[in-house]
């Protein structure tokens, strides 16, 4: 593989290489239901269901979906929040010889309507309260069937009679389905007696497990390709990267949404394969989060910067008992070091930063958990079997240790490649190597740095200014809680910086005090020379805020005032 100056830091406790198995995600499944029939699986809001149960609930939505026609190689869609219903209907596509289409349940009809007829879905299992906005676009695309879950489905007696008055009061609305024609009840389906679905022989290396498709920040949205192999090699990476924790003993705490790649890989499917018991949350709430993880006792907790910053900034935090918590990989967004190290202080576990790509199903680099070293700022290094270098923007020859320059990662957690986009697909992976369009740099040791999205670089006056640097000063400010920063058009210096910020619960600051901070700790063409306070900013359901959609602001912003 090359120059690998990381793999002198590996510690005997970690792999550089793992022998994969050569069998698909579901295999797993039936596994753990093999060897622990009667452990609890998962934790929904009071109910829990062993791995017994969950094995037969997927193995009945398998034959259910192959009785209604699907067949091997064909798109079943998912758009469900963390329930047990979204576990049962991944392994019971998967099954079922399908491919599972991830889809968000935020999406609008007209995102819906896009990613169903890019992938040719001809299912879609949803939400009850989804069902309206599903079936508005349903004739419009290849859909042939949905299968409908609700909330309720899953609740333990009372809650599950109470739920409907919630659920009206919250949505304004309740929905029911019949059971009858292209729609189908998950709880009719589950009274199946005979789950026995027909054995498909999957291709680990090159059959596809899942459509997952990426955020859309450049054009389209595109359905990466993730095959049995890259979603087992990641998952056995993270499992090897987490090496004190004990097969079939640990608890991970699931608010990272399935629909995301990474709550899919690092908490779904490790906890299977490991015999885990999941917590799943529907969403992030904090107060929810403090009181699962005081009395369900969590020992893994893989999350994002703004739910560890949401917790932290919790007025009544001190009532709460975190000290179950062992282990945090954070991704989805830089980590700030003040967060790590509040977190550390508070749980008495550990939280250090991850790196990767949807398409490298997620994860590529941390930082090591325990007993080794690790730099704060830093997204470590890269996991076994995963190769990594910086090149040059310019020549595309590799950078020397310091240098900043695309980051590319090469492993067998790398996609096949894009749906039905050959070209987009040769222009990202090139020889094996993914070109992640991430800027960064390694140094002497092996440890590497993101410095910023190649597109999200600010060039303002001929300087090249990182995002990312701003950012981590400005959360050293007391009263922040959370900051993006964008460039916006100058007609001096070609872009200018802006900040958006949102402050603490019940913390003050001006424009003024602000840029007098910034002054103090970045040199002048640094400093930001607008500011905006907001209440709050956008964010991907995992949390991740949405840096693009506040650029297309600023353009909109500046036209209308050209225009005006």
């Amino acid at each position: 593989m090359g120059n690998q100056p990381w793999l002198n830091l590996y510690p005997d406790t970690i792999p550089t290489h793992i022998d994969l198995e050569h069998k698909p995600v579901h295999a797993y499944l039936t596994e753990a239901a093999e060897r622990y029939p009667d452990k609890k699986a998962v934790h929904f809001m009071g109910k829990e269901f062993t791995y017994k149960e969950m094995h037969e609930s997927s193995l009945k939505m398998a034959k259910y979906l192959q009785d209604i026609g699907i067949e091997k190689g064909d798109r079943v869609a998912i758009m469900l929040p963390n329930t047990p219903a979204s576990v049962i209907a991944y392994y019971g596509i998967l099954y079922a010889g399908a491919v599972v289409v991830q889809t968000n349940p935020l999406y609008t009809e007209r995102e819906i309507e896009y990613q169903m007829k890019d992938s040719g879905a001809k299912a879609i299992v949803t939400l009850d309260i989804l069902f309206p906005r599903v079936s508005a676009v349903f004739n419009s695309t290849d859909l042939k069937h949905m299968i409908i879950s609700g909330i309720k489905d899953f609740l333990p007696f009372p809650k599950n009679l109470l739920y409907p008055f919630i659920q009206k009061k919250q949505y304004g609305m309740t929905v029911k389905v019949e059971h009858s024609g292209s729609n189908h009840l998950l709880p009719e389906i589950l009274k199946i007696s005979t789950p026995d679905p027909v054995e498909h022989v999957l291709d680990f290396e090159e059959d596809i497990a899942i459509l997952q498709y990426t955020g859309g920040t450049t054009g389209h949205p595109k359905g990466v390709m993730l095959t049995h192999k890259n979603l087992i090699a990641n998952a056995s990476m993270c499992d090897a990267w987490l090496y004190k924790n004990k097969k079939g003993e640990e608890t991970i705490l699931g608010i990272l949404p399935f629909f995301h790649v990474y709550g899919m890989t690092t908490v779904m499917i490790l906890s299977v394969m490991q015999g885990y018991k999941m917590i799943l949350l529907p969403k992030f709430d904090v107060d929810t989060v403090l009181k699962t993880i005081h009395k369900q006792r969590p020992t893994i907790f893989p999350g994002a910067p703004t739910i560890y910053i949401g917790i932290l900034n919790h007025p009544e935090l001190s009532k709460y008992d975190l000290t179950s918590v062992q282990s945090c990989i954070s991704g989805s967004a830089p980590l700030p070091v003040e967060v790590q190290e509040k977190f550390e202080s508070l749980t008495g576990g550990k939280l250090v930063e991850g790196y990767g790509l949807t398409e490298s199903s997620p994860v590529t680099h941390s930082n090591f958990i325990w007993d080794q070293k690790r730099i704060k700022g830093s997204v470590g290094v890269p996991w076994p079997d995963t190769d990594s270098k910086i090149i040059s923007m310019e020549t595309g020859k590799p950078l020397p240790a310091g240098e900043i320059g695309e980051i590319i990662v090469k492993g067998p957690q790398v996609m096949k490649g894009y749906w039905n986009q050959p070209e987009e697909t040769a222009s990202i992976l090139r020889d094996g190597w993914l070109y992640t369009g991430d800027l960064g740099y390694m140094d002497e040791e092996g440890f590497f740095y993101i410095v910023d999205r190649k597109k999200d670089m600010i060039i303002a006056g001929g300087f090249n200014i990182y995002p990312r640097e701003i950012e981590e000063v400005m959360y050293e400010h007391p009263a922040i809680q959370e900051v993006v920063t964008v460039g916006v058009p100058d007609a001096y210096r070609g872009e200018t910086v802006k900040i958006f910020v949102v402050l603490k619960q019940g913390q003050q600051a001006t424009e003024k005090e602000l840029d007098e901070f910034a002054r103090q700790h970045l040199a002048s063409y640094k400093v930001p020379r607008i500011y905006e306070f907001r209440q709050e900013l956008p964010k991907t359901a995992v949390g991740k805020i949405l840096r693009r959609k506040l650029v297309e602001e600023e353009k909109e912003k500046q036209s209308n005032q050209k225009s005006g």
